[in-house]
């Protein structure tokens, strides 16, 4: 540190007026005060500098101080009685007196962030690899999931302690430490039907248990196999599924005209689904089939009683989902649509917010929100609705009179009606 002496001036100024012949002069002192200037190690004072000043009385005297590399300013100590904010490195101080102000810094601790990520995706903000930031650094991170493959983010795992969500795709961690996290990602997933319950293993094989009058759960022969199948929907009384490439299978009731690959029922149409293209998600209701397509637009074939086909003008949409004569769909933003009928409060939804992905049941619809807790309206007579205690959910699925949650390690939790034992899910590890 550098000591610098005070210099204290006094100036008086003499004042001379000439009145006819005669001189008159009077004087008028200026006080100046002195500033002295001294910082730490570890950065300066740019402005004015380190040194010793003086300034009229009154003056107000910028300060400036920068912390040199793997350093930060912590406040300013001394005669700090007129600064304005000794926490800031820039500011001002007012000379009404002598002063000896010090600009304080400390040596900040630098941390490495490790990121890593499973196949399916990858992590675009900051990257992956290894990267270094100041202690306390708050670092966005950010994934993105293939556009093949019928990949999703599951969740981050590692040193997570410090990230504000671990199920979010975009997310926050901060530096405290040195940490090694990996974002993962997976095709499993599951769908609830009317009586039925379909799940997508990582393998893509495809499992089925519940009400199988009309072949609903007929899909054995589904996977593993080339094009794989990537995303299931089960509906009323027929399943569909999307295999790579974009094309799908469907076996059961087929009076609807509700598949695209799909299987079952096609009473209403239901199955029409094989001039389908460009679709990137599809999902079954009771009586109608929808397919999102890879400009954010909506197509749907099969019965429309009740509107629940009238998606033509939905834009901007990132999920859909069929329920019983209900359609809903995720916007990009977090929030959700809805069209078809309304009578037991399932499209009543206008309300939610930082959703991740929807799914539309019978006469329920429930919702999965960032933190991994899901909510659910509508009709709730065998408590389908009853999800509040859900945590560490990935993806949930409302079917006919039940609702199904996946866990990250692949197994699956579920609610309400087990008549045709739709929820004899419990032994399900999907994840392998």
């Amino acid at each position: 540190m550098k000591r610098k002496l005070i210099a204290v001036a006094s100036i008086t100024i003499l004042i001379c007026v000439v009145l006819g012949n005669i001189v008159a002069c009077t004087t008028t002192p200026t006080t100046e005060y002195a500033l002295v200037i001294n910082s730490t190690e570890g950065g300066s004072v740019a402005t004015p500098g380190e040194d010793t000043y003086t300034y009229d009385e009154g003056t107000v005297v910028i300060l400036v101080a920068t912390p040199d590399a793997g350093y930060q300013f912590v406040n300013w100590t001394g005669g700090v009685g007129t600064i304005a904010d000794v926490n800031d490195a820039t500011t001002t101080i007012t000379m009404n007196d002598d002063y000896s102000i010090t600009a304080n810094f400390v040596e900040v601790a630098v941390y490495s962030l490790t990121i890593d990520k499973t196949p399916g995706g990858s992590v675009t903000t900051p990257g992956e690899g290894t990267f270094p930031y100041d202690g306390g650094t708050v670092v966005i991170l950010v994934v993105d999931a293939a556009d093949f493959g019928g990949y999703r983010f599951i969740n981050w795992t590692g040193d997570v302690g410090t990230i504000a969500n671990v199920y979010a795709a975009v997310t926050t961690i901060i530096m405290n430490g040195d940490y090694s996290i990996t974002a993962h990602f997976d095709s499993y997933m599951v769908s609830a039907g009317a009586g039925h319950t379909v799940g997508l293993k990582s393998n893509g094989a495809v499992v089925a248990t519940g009400h199988n009058v009309y072949g609903q759960c007929d899909v054995d022969g589904w996977g593993p196999g080339i094009p794989s199948i990537t995303q299931i929907s089960a509906g009323g009384y027929h399943t569909v599924g999307l295999r790579g490439g974009g094309t799908v299978v469907a076996v059961g009731a087929k009076d609807d005209g509700q598949c695209v690959v799909a299987a079952g029922r096609n009473n209403y149409g239901q199955r029409d689904v094989g001039g389908w293209t460009y679709i990137t998600q599809v999902d079954a209701g009771w009586g109608h089939t929808v397919g999102l397509k890879n400009d954010g637009t909506v197509v749907a074939t099969g019965l429309n009683g009740e509107g629940q086909c009238d998606v033509d003008a939905w834009t901007d949409i990132i999920q859909v989902s069929a329920g019983g004569h209900h359609t809903v769909g995720l916007r990009n933003d977090g929030t959700v649509v809805a069209v078809g009928l309304n009578g037991d409060g399932q499209r009543d939804v206008d309300a939610w917010t930082d959703i991740t992905q929807v799914s539309a049941g019978w006469y329920h619809t429930a919702g999965l929100k960032s933190d991994g807790t899901v909510v659910a309206v509508g009709l709730n007579g065998d408590g389908q609705c009853n999800v509040d205690g859900w945590t560490g959910i990935v993806w949930v699925s409302a079917g006919g009179a039940h609702t199904v949650g996946l866990k990250p390690d692949g197994t699956v939790v579920s609610v309400g009606n087990n008549d045709y034992g739709q929820r004899n899910v419990g032994g399900w590890m999907l994840g392998w």
